[in-house]
């Protein structure tokens, strides 16, 4: 990489954190295992739905051992009006069952461990590490990859491979939240069909050739 991509890059995050210096994604949680189970849930669902439902499971199943007492059927009731609901409920209850067996009911700190849990995949991993541990990973969601694509960070075909290309370029300086301000500024700015470049505080650094000025 050259160093004028570096600075360009640099700057870019420079100017998002100086937007938004403690960027927070917007599941509600109180804990690293509660945090676990609303990104299980959030799989195929909006976040938005995903709080709606977990107050009054968290309510009743702050923990692992509380989760497996409630059972498949408690934890599905609990959140039917979440998509995949049946799926997610036979998850969220195997994965605290392990937590207890393997893990004395805590949630592990490591990828490989969270991701032999069920439901949990290297996105989701990544997600419980950076936010509930503070290690320095990049959960590549649908914003986190279009926005990698559109400022040209990176031009892998797949989340893993743009996530390996992201950790060679992000600067470790900005690695603890690099993942949340390029969720949010797909989110809400860099959107997948009406991207609103005008009000895009990083518009002038951006490679993306379909900008929209209105």
């Amino acid at each position: 990489m050259s160093p004028k991509e570096k600075r360009r890059i640099s700057t870019i995050f420079r100017i998002l954190k100086q937007d938004n210096p403690e960027p927070r994604g917007d599941l509600v949680f109180k804990n690293p295992f509660e945090l676990l189970v609303a990104v299980v849930l959030s799989a195929q669902a909006t976040d938005v739905s995903v709080n709606k439902a977990t107050p009054a499971l968290f309510e009743q199943a702050p923990d692992p051992q509380a989760m497996v007492d409630l059972g498949i059927d408690g934890i599905r009731e609990h959140i039917r009006s979440i998509g995949l609901f049946n799926n997610k409920a036979k998850n969220i209850h195997a994965l605290s069952q392990e937590l207890l067996d393997r893990f004395a009911g805590e949630v592990p700190q490591n990828r490989p461990d969270l991701e032999s849990l069920p439901g949990v995949g290297r996105k989701s991993a990544n997600v419980v590490l950076n936010v509930a541990f503070g290690q320095p990973t990049l959960a590549v969601d649908t914003h986190v990859f279009r926005v990698a694509h559109r400022l040209g960070f990176a031009t892998g075909k797949t989340p893993t491979a743009v996530e390996k290309q992201l950790l060679q370029v992000v600067p470790k300086t900005y690695m603890d939240h690099a993942h949340h301000w390029m969720i949010l500024h797909g989110r809400y700015i860099c959107k997948a069909r009406k991207p609103e470049c005008a009000a895009c505080l990083i518009e002038r650094y951006c490679t993306f050739t379909e900008k929209k000025t209105s």
